[in-house]
C-alpha cells in the first residue's frame, strides 16, 4: 500500500489561464516505492496568518481584516485560501506535479484583500492539507484503491512577490473594486455626462474634486 509523503518544491505565475493562476509545485513521494497507478487528490491551502511578523505599516493597513493589533491575540488566525485539486498520472518512488491557485486583486475576498495589504518584500506560511484518493496495484496486479489520511500535509513559504506577479502578468498596474449596481450605474452616467476618457478618468476627477472642495 503507497505511503505517501508530500512537499512544496517551489511556486511561479501559470500563465494563459482564464483567471490568474498561482502554481504551486508540489512534490509527492511514495516511501513504500511501489508504482500507484493514480491520485485524485484534493488540497484544503490556508494562510497561517498568526505564523509571521508584521510591519507597523502591515499592522495599519490589516485593521480591517484583524482589528487593531491590541485585539490580534484573539483575532489572527488561519485563513482559508482555497480548495485546490489535481489529477496525479502514475509514478514509482516519487513525481512532481502542479497545484493550481487562484488569485485575485478583489478586496471583498479576504485572500485578495490580505496580500494585498502585506508588504511586498516579505512571505506568508502557507499549510496545505490532502485528501484524496490513491490507486495503485497488489502483488497480485489488482487493482486497488485507498484513501489520502487526514495526516498528510505540507507548508511552505510564498512570497508576497510571487502573488504580485502572478497579478502583473494578467491585470498590469490595474486593480479590482466591486461597486453595486447603483453605484457603477451613477458613475457610469457621471463618466457620459462629464466626458470622462474612461472610469480611471471620472475617479479621478470625482477625487480632485473632494480634495479642493
Amino acid at each position: 500500500m503507497p505511503d505517501l509523503g508530500f512537499e512544496v518544491t517551489g511556486a511561479a505565475a501559470k500563465p494563459h489561464c482564464l483567471t490568474p493562476t498561482l502554481a504551486l509545485r508540489l512534490g509527492i513521494r511514495d516511501e513504500d516505492a511501489g508504482p500507484v497507478a493514480a491520485i485524485a487528490l484534493d488540497c484544503q491551502v490556508r494562510i497561517d496568518a498568526q505564523r509571521r511578523r508584521y510591519s507597523a505599516a502591515e499592522k495599519e493597513r490589516l485593521a480591517e481584516v484583524f482589528g487593531t493589533p491590541d485585539r490580534w491575540g484573539q483575532t489572527l488566525r488561519s485563513l482559508l485560501w482555497t480548495q485546490a485539486a489535481a489529477r496525479v498520472p502514475p509514478f514509482a518512488e516519487y513525481t512532481e506535479v502542479d497545484l493550481e491557485l487562484p488569485c485575485t486583486t478583489d478586496f471583498n475576498v479576504l485572500a485578495g484583500k490580505y496580500f494585498n495589504l502585506l508588504d511586498p518584500d516579505t512571505a506568508v506560511p502557507l499549510g496545505l492539507l490532502f485528501s484524496g484518493s490513491v490507486f495503485y496495484r497488489d502483488l497480485e496486479g489488482l487493482l486497488q484503491v485507498t484513501r489520502i489520511p487526514w495526516s498528510a500535509e505540507a507548508a511552505f513559504s510564498l512570497d508576497v512577490q510571487i502573488w504580485r506577479d502572478v497579478l502583473g502578468i494578467y491585470y498590469p498596474n490595474t486593480t479590482w473594486v466591486g461597486l453595486r449596481q447603483e453605484v457603477f450605474d451613477a458613475l457610469y452616467a457621471y463618466r457620459v455626462r462629464e466626458g470622462c476618457l474612461d472610469f480611471d478618468d471620472a475617479l479621478g476627477r470625482l477625487l480632485e474634486a473632494e480634495r479642493v472642495r
